[in-house]
């Protein structure tokens, strides 16, 4: 029987500091009884010798040091899961913000977690649809692989990953499908947003929601991915589905760890962040993957806003260390009125050729998504040569690569929020477009794909 410390010696913001403290672990979650009788959850952060320091999720209002008693409960931060939370939503500590009742739990889970064995992992090598032709041809996802999206405050992440928890699915196989969506630090407005997208286009009936809004206690938002990840780690390696996790807004998530970081006085790294930032993320960038043996799956889509849009932000700088590419989101497009604003240049999907060819797409991808990216580039080189030198100064050639480079963002990247463009589509949009240049340019495809698909 656990018992109950009266014992708390300091209240710094968040934290409680309780002494004469025994047996307790890190990780460990207590219950704190208000003077006013209200309960409030809390983890323990650190142990030393008998002095824990304890963070309340729901934040220190009303507490003070002779009225308060502290119970550790012996346990981490559990969630409990079920086949029965798809089509429901939940907040960032998992309990159910839809009315629909509490979930009848078929397992309690750690949400602590743990990377998947590097020997265990099945290597990524299967092709995943988006129906966005920015990201299926010219940056693939593949199951199993984690693959972000750096915007920039205003941008459309939001309208974009929702489009994606729409219409990604695996093709070509009768298997089980689902998102786990979770979002960190979002507006009222955005959440919204995202849930009635999800209810009116039946997105919801094969998803689950986890929403921390910004308003709710940042210790809160550094346990909500890991919520989101438990839940999918049951329903891929538990119940076969193959998982798509979109979590936004990593930036939040981050400022959220700063937050408490300083609240604990300790050494700031760059920009103020922790010096363990790097850990942190990986521990939660490598719960996606594959298993040796196991039919299910967990694909992660991270989404953080760069600040200022910087790409050498601490947040996207080790971001981008950790996963295999990025999918960076241009202001320059987005003012253009180009949707989905995705800059194929320097985005990067280092996956991509594991999962596309024949048999997964078609024996053409990889070398018209090529030719495609070569002219693209060179038609911008072009379009900047002429901003210094005049149109008048570029020759023929240039100029046909110019007006490529304007069709290429207006007819293949540019695309509705609601279509969804197979990858055939796509392909064979990039073959349309590659007619507009001389065919003794195109010397990263085959004269016999020309022959074939170019018609």
């Amino acid at each position: 029987m656990k018992k109950e410390y009266k014992t708390v010696r300091s209240i710094a913001g968040p934290l409680f500091y309780v002494e004469k403290v025994q047996d307790v672990a890190y990780g460990e979650i207590a219950r704190v009884r208000l003077p006013s009788g209200e309960d409030r959850l809390g983890q323990v952060l650190e142990v030393s010798d008998d002095v824990v320091l304890l963070q309340l999720f729901a934040g220190t209002a009303g507490a003070n040091l002779d009225n308060s008693a502290v119970k550790f409960l012996g346990k981490g931060l559990e969630l409990a899961v079920s086949s029965e939370m798809l089509g429901r939503v939940f907040d960032g500590l998992g309990n159910p913000i839809d009315g629909g009742g509490e979930v009848i739990a078929e397992d309690r889970k750690d949400v602590s977690g743990l990377a998947i064995n590097p020997y265990a992992r099945s290597y990524p090598d299967e092709f995943i649809q988006t129906g966005i032709s920015a990201i299926d041809a010219m940056n693939t996802l593949v199951r199993g692989q984690k693959l972000p999206v750096f915007s920039g405050s205003g941008l459309p992440h939001n309208q974009i990953t929702a489009q994606i928890a729409r219409q990604a699915a695996v093709r070509g196989k009768k298997e089980d499908f689902c998102v786990v969506f979770a979002a960190m630090g979002i507006t009222f407005e955005e959440a919204d947003f995202f849930r009635k997208d999800f209810e009116k286009t039946g997105a919801i009936e094969r998803s689950v929601m986890f929403l921390n809004l910004a308003d709710d206690p940042a210790i809160e938002r550094l346990a909500t991915p890991k919520m989101a990840l438990t839940a999918a780690e049951f329903l891929a390696f538990e119940k076969d589905y193959h998982v798509l996790v979109i979590m936004t807004n990593m930036t939040n998530y981050a400022e959220a760890l700063r937050e408490v970081s300083a609240a604990r006085k300790e050494i700031p790294g760059r920009r103020g962040y922790p010096g363990y930032m790097y850990t942190d993320l990986a521990s939660i960038y490598e719960r996606a993957g594959r298993i040796k043996d196991k039919k299910g799956s967990i694909t992660q889509i991270p989404v953080l806003t760069m600040p200022n849009d910087d790409k050498t932000h601490p947040i996207p700088d080790l971001t981008g260390y950790i996963t295999e590419g990025q999918i960076i989101l241009s202001r320059e497009l987005e003012h253009g009125g180009v949707y989905p604003p995705i800059d194929v240049l320097p985005s990067l999907s280092r996956l991509k050729e594991k999962g596309i060819g024949e048999g997964k797409t078609r024996d053409d991808h990889s070398a018209v998504t090529s030719q495609l990216f070569a002219a693209y580039a060179r038609g911008k080189q072009a379009k900047e040569l002429a901003v210094i030198l005049g149109e008048e100064a570029l020759s023929d050639e240039d100029k046909k690569f110019s007006k490529f480079a304007d069709e290429y963002e207006n007819s293949y990247v540019a695309q509705g929020e609601y279509e969804s463009r197979t990858i055939e589509e796509s392909l064979d949009l990039g073959w349309e477009l590659l007619k507009m240049l001389p065919r003794e340019e195109l010397k990263r495809v085959k004269d016999e794909q020309i022959d074939k698909y170019m018609k």
